[in-house]
């Protein structure tokens, strides 16, 4: 392995055309951590805020981009377990992803699943630890109940209606164009509303109300979204499209017992990251392992052209998942 590598740099706040290629050293594993010759990175909203100066990085995390990649493991640190050199894996990272080599810990990566190639792996952490932790173990969804994700052709939407249809849940999602409605219903969705034409608090609760919604909109969807919630429903708040500031009456919190939380998955502790990875490696690897669900694949950059892919993200024309690829 040479001792630098090619890697994206975000040179100052703005807009996709900061993102420069560079020259660094290549990183060594410290304790518990692994390091991953990188085939594919994803690139996801995170990314973008981070690019754009308004999500900054955790102190110990890289200053690079990437919270997602797959690739081969090409040396372990003291301390790292269930992982060796040769195995290929994707994994959720601090940051460091647009790079040809990153750090992570090793309880942070899973194998990548059966007959799935690298482009495809590296489309899974950042959505299927987002949504496993918000939908399941967080929003508790059960078996039967009705379930509304927002953006429903994002990543994190095509990844929350395939998990959710899986594990038996009624699925609602919302889109912005006949087509974006279109690949969630074919991803499961029983209905999927344009938000464009269509109210989907008038949908929601003709059909009794959802029991849990995911959203990552924010500003006026928020009491909208609790109208369109039923009786001892749950609302988890990912994100906020539309800024994290609005006005809510929380008598009718009190008054339909309704609960609001949310997270974010980068500031957690590595501890918390390796439980969901692990809850994913024993209930959701074996769907993928068996091709009952999968990434949906959006469109490939090289790692040079990383500002093309953002500048992609921003038009939220895509379906699915962008990624770059790193290794020739």
């Amino acid at each position: 392995m040479t001792e630098t590598m090619r890697v994206i740099e975000i040179t100052k706040s703005g807009g996709p055309e900061v993102l420069k290629e560079a020259e660094r050293p290549r990183p060594e594993p410290g304790q518990g951590q692994v390091v991953i010759k990188v085939a594919y990175a994803g690139v996801n909203r995170p990314d973008a805020l981070q690019r754009a100066g308004m999500y900054a990085p955790p102190p110990t995390a890289s200053d690079l981009p990437g919270l997602e990649a797959s690739g081969e493991v090409v040396s372990v640190g003291p301390g790292a377990e269930g992982v060796s050199v040769g195995d290929k894996v994707c994994a959720l990272l601090p940051g460091g992803g647009y790079a040809e080599y990153v750090a992570t810990p090793a309880r942070h990566c899973l194998p990548v699943p059966e007959g799935m190639d690298m482009r495809e792996a590296a489309c899974l952490p950042e959505t299927f630890f987002t949504v496993w932790s918000n939908v399941f173990m967080r929003g508790g969804l059960k078996a039967g109940e009705r379930f509304l994700v927002h953006g429903g052709s994002s990543g994190i939407g095509t990844t929350a209606i395939q998990l959710a249809k899986a594990f038996g849940a009624r699925v609602f999602a919302t889109a912005g164009s006949d087509e974006k409605c279109a690949a969630c219903m074919k991803l499961g969705a029983e209905a999927a509303i344009n938000y464009r034409d269509t109210d989907f608090v008038d949908v929601l609760k003709s059909e009794g109300g959802a029991h849990l919604i995911l959203d990552m909109v924010g500003g006026d969807y928020i009491p909208r979204n609790l109208s369109a919630l039923a009786e001892d429903g749950r609302l988890v708040q990912i994100a906020f499209l539309q800024g994290p500031k609005v006005e809510v009456n929380f008598a009718t919190l009190m008054t339909r017992r309704l609960t609001m939380t949310g997270s974010t998955l980068r500031p957690q502790s590595d501890l918390a990251k390796a439980r969901i990875a692990d809850d994913l490696r024993h209930s959701v690897w074996p769907l993928l392992d068996a091709g009952r669900i999968g990434p949906v694949m959006d469109s490939e950059f090289p790692l040079e052209e990383a500002h093309k892919a953002h500048a992609r993200m921003e038009t939220s024309d895509h379906i699915g998942k962008i990624v770059l690829k790193v290794a020739g």
